[in-house]
């Protein structure tokens, strides 16, 4: 078994290698479109090599358009040609023989002077806990560099081999607004992550930030706060999810299971200054972080049906609804509302049927 990843690295160029990176990028997602269009035109895949496009890339990345272009053609040819993609975001891609890397540099043949060299690039390949060279000691992929905000990002694919866990546990979470996760296995250990207060703190405050910029049409800021806030949630969730998957390897779990939240923000019932965090904020994407990182310790992770799990007592079955935060049942039970959704969510029905037992 393995799992791909993509892991993203800040790039430095200089003045003169951001222009070529620019031009190359452009030059590449023109040159797929040219040969998506002349596919679609003859009606089938393309025979051409790097010597018949004319574009001015090195080589190796001709011939990566050239398999992009194929696929682009491939999703064209299957929707009959009723959708045809058009690419718009200016990228470039180098397959994995035609990059290397060390502690500073990412190194990559770029047009220089209409030739091809191999330069290399400033890179942060070390973040803090050396997690990304980590990863990048496993089988590479394609690199593609992009431009996101003013920033120069390359990512590269990563296939990690994932080996099955020693655990024997089932273990289910919550997910919440007021508490971001609640985790509890199936021998009652119980773990609750992240910090709904701050986090709803720290979007308001981006929230009154935007609305002065507003009154100010300063447009520009605006935008760079919306990107800022979801750096931001993107970090907290990726906290969260590696919290998790901790707590699950420390008490020997083998299975994680999650609710299945696809119409979270339509079923969810929520107080009006909830609202607007409810409707911003990724469950989705916390979800994904949870499996991917699960995936890689060999922990699996289930979907569940998320009907009831909050207001059925776990004891006697009967239906309740929570008062605030605080589950009481007629029978005597008594936790915390996200604790019983937990404790639900642990032995609720998989949604495909496919149940893996500890």
């Amino acid at each position: 078994m393995a799992q791909t990843i993509t892991v993203k690295i800040k790039l430095l160029p200089n003045k003169e290698q951001e222009a070529i990176l620019s031009q190359m990028s452009n030059d590449y997602i023109t040159t797929i479109n040219l040969l998506v269009s002349e596919m679609i035109k003859e009606k089938k895949t393309t025979k051409k090599t790097s010597k018949n496009v004319s574009a001015k890339l090195p080589s190796a990345v001709k011939n990566q358009a050239i398999k992009d272009a194929k696929s682009v053609f491939k999703k064209a040819k299957k929707s009959k040609f009723q959708t045809v993609p058009i690419l718009k975001k200016p990228v470039c891609v180098w397959n994995n023989q035609n990059y290397s890397f060390d502690f500073t540099h990412i190194s990559i043949p770029i047009m220089i002077d209409g030739k091809a060299t191999k330069t290399p690039i400033r890179a942060v390949l070390v973040d803090k806990d050396g997690r990304n060279l980590n990863l990048l000691k496993h089988k590479l992929g394609t690199l593609r560099i992009t431009k996101k905000a003013n920033k120069w990002i390359a990512q590269i694919s990563v296939t990690i081999p994932t080996v099955q866990g020693t655990g024997l546990k089932v273990m289910g979470v919550d997910l919440g607004l007021k508490v971001p996760a609640v985790a509890v296995t199936d021998d009652d250990k119980v773990c609750f992550f992240g910090k709904g207060r701050q986090n709803k703190y720290v979007k308001r405050k981006f929230r009154s930030e935007r609305k002065a910029l507003g009154k100010k049409k300063k447009l520009n800021a605006i935008r760079h706060s919306k990107d800022k806030e979801q750096r931001w949630m993107k970090d907290q969730d990726h906290k969260v999810s590696r919290a998790i998957v901790n707590f699950a390897k420390d008490n020997k779990v083998s299975v994680i299971r999650l609710e299945r939240l696809a119409n979270i923000r339509q079923t969810a019932r929520t107080s009006r200054k909830n609202e607007k965090n409810l409707h911003s904020w990724s469950f989705y994407r916390l979800s994904q972080f949870i499996e991917y990182k699960a995936n890689l310790e060999g922990i699996k992770v289930e979907y569940v049906n998320p009907a009831y799990t909050s207001q059925t007592c776990p004891k006697c079955y009967e239906k309740n609804k929570a008062q605030d935060r605080k589950y009481k049942c007629k029978c005597g039970f008594e936790k915390h509302r996200d604790l019983v959704g937990a404790m639900n969510v642990r032995y609720a029905p998989v949604i495909d049927g496919n149940s893996q037992s500890a």
